[in-house]
């Protein structure tokens, strides 16, 4: 008897497209790891348009994000993947709704990183992302149901981090000075607001704030929390046969 696995991932990645190929390395990465039988994991990626995203999210036509979102997802479907993510914090925004549309079910990176935050226990938790992921409340929403608290940069920093996500990070650029920033504001949040850790809500964020050394306390990076959360899904679902 040998084990094979029979779920195919699909991944609605290009948004960005760094943390779409971190993905991609990290579940192959991951799942060569803990299998040790030198098979790969079946992963199916449907690159959306990150522009038309987040102009659904500027305008806040969330119905129109959520349809569109679901029509990408039911690609995936059709081309046989048999659950599903977002490689993105951002459009969690309309999750539950584009959860309750969606033809296969959906890993939410939100409710991953929640549970790692309990396991680590951690109640009062500072998040960095896009202006989209900390000025809504879809983080603090899962994380109140296990009384942790999330706290967000006072709102010149969120303008700073937004703009370096939005015109370095998401494509592909890193600098120095801008990770020493990150570094401060994080420092910041610690002092005045005794965070315990550091939610990094956008996946290109753990690409340059890679050290918790860094900071002086738990960075969550959502991306490696949310691949750990796939390979645990395609995992468990596989089956003996001859």
């Amino acid at each position: 008897m040998t084990k094979r696995c029979v779920t195919k991932i699909g991944i609605i990645g290009g948004i960005g497209p760094e943390a779409t190929i971190a993905y991609y390395r990290g579940v192959i990465s991951s799942y060569r790891n803990r299998t040790n039988d030198g098979s790969y994991p079946q992963i199916l990626i449907n690159s959306i348009d990150l522009q038309r995203m987040l102009a659904f999210i500027e305008s806040r036509r969330f119905e129109s994000l959520t349809r569109y979102l679901t029509e990408e997802v039911a690609k995936l479907a059709t081309a046989g993947a048999e659950f599903g993510v977002l490689a993105s914090n951002t459009p969690h925004i309309v999750f539950d709704e584009l959860r309750g549309n969606s033809p296969i079910p959906l890993l939410s990176i939100v409710e991953e990183t929640a549970k790692e935050a309990k396991r680590l226990r951690l109640n009062r938790v500072g998040i960095f992302g896009t202006k989209f992921t900390m000025q809504n409340n879809f983080y603090q929403e899962i994380f109140a149901q296990s009384a942790a608290q999330i706290i967000v940069p006072h709102p010149n920093e969120q303008e700073y981090i937004h703009m370096k996500y939005m015109s370095e990070l998401v494509n592909g650029v890193f600098l120095e000075e801008t990770k020493r920033e990150l570094v401060t504001i994080a420092r910041a949040m610690q002092a005045r607001s005794s965070i315990q850790g550091l939610i990094l809500g956008g996946t290109e964020l753990p690409l340059i704030l890679s050290d918790d050394s860094e900071i002086g306390i738990q960075c969550l990076n959502t991306t490696e929390i949310h691949v750990k959360g796939i390979v645990d899904r395609m995992l468990n679902n596989r089956e003996m046969e001859p």
